[in-house]
């Protein structure tokens, strides 16, 4: 009777897995299928798009993309906001709004919100949940309800190589130099030197780059050690197997 039981649960089982299957299946169609790039946009007509680039799909809230220039090989994640302009349907003028450079990553959920110019640097990668915005609230009136009042607005840009962190918030005014580290979680305004960390919200200077010194304060992790020219991905992955054979009992 037991062995019975067992046949019926694990036909029952089937049909449950050939579905799970089809589902899985069927999602990889649509994030294939539904992905925009320079050759297949789908309903989006962006300013600019460059070679090499893809928003993965599902995308987030998408609108003012005439205004908006994608460099080449630029990775947008799932479900990433990108707006020019405060509503849909706007004519916002002869200039670009928001640009990218080349080789920007815009992490999973990541938001830029961008009511006037917005631009981010070239090879500048943002983690997930990332929110841009050139736009805030005004409560300048204290009878009026905050979200009733109009906004404040200015520029935003981002520098090249930066690395913004999960859930940073870059505010608007904010001017990142080149290659400045945002840690995960920081609020950032107003001007960030080039070869800066900043942390904390709201976001202060906590590691700085002296021609002279090096990093100040100094770095408490040794410097990773470059892959040599000329190797190959093979080479690389048979070293990584010599050395988890090593490590094996």
């Amino acid at each position: 009777m037991p062995t019975n039981r067992n046949t019926f649960s694990f036909l029952a089982r089937l049909p449950r897995r050939a579905a799970s299957r089809a589902v899985h299946r069927g999602w990889s169609w649509a994030q294939r299928a539904g992905a925009v790039t320079a050759e297949h946009p789908g309903r989006l007509r962006f300013g600019a798009i460059g070679p090499g680039t893809r928003l993965a799909f599902p995308q987030g809230t998408v609108f003012g993309e005439p205004w908006i220039e994608l460099g080449a090989h630029c990775v947008i994640g799932e479900q990433v906001t990108l707006t020019a302009g405060m509503m849909p349907d706007l004519d916002l003028g002869a200039d670009t709004v928001l640009t990218l450079g080349d080789g920007v990553v815009l992490g999973r959920g990541s938001h830029v919100i961008a009511d006037t110019t917005v631009t981010i640097g070239s090879d500048t990668y943002c983690g997930p949940y990332v929110y841009i915005t050139s736009t805030n609230h005004s409560y300048d009136d204290p009878h009026e309800p905050v979200g009733k009042q109009w906004p404040r607005m200015e520029p935003v840009s981002i520098g090249p190589g930066c690395w913004i962190g999960t859930g940073a918030v870059i505010l608007p005014g904010a001017r990142l130099g080149r290659n400045v580290v945002v840690a995960a979680g920081a609020v950032v305004r107003g001007e960030v030197p080039d070869h800066a960390v900043v942390a904390g919200a709201p976001a202060r200077v906590v590691r700085s780059w002296d021609a002279d010194k090096g990093w100040q304060p100094p770095l408490r992790t040794p410097a990773p050690v470059p892959i040599p020219e000329g190797v190959t991905p093979e080479q690389l992955l048979a070293l990584g197997e010599a050395d988890e054979a090593r490590n094996t009992p």
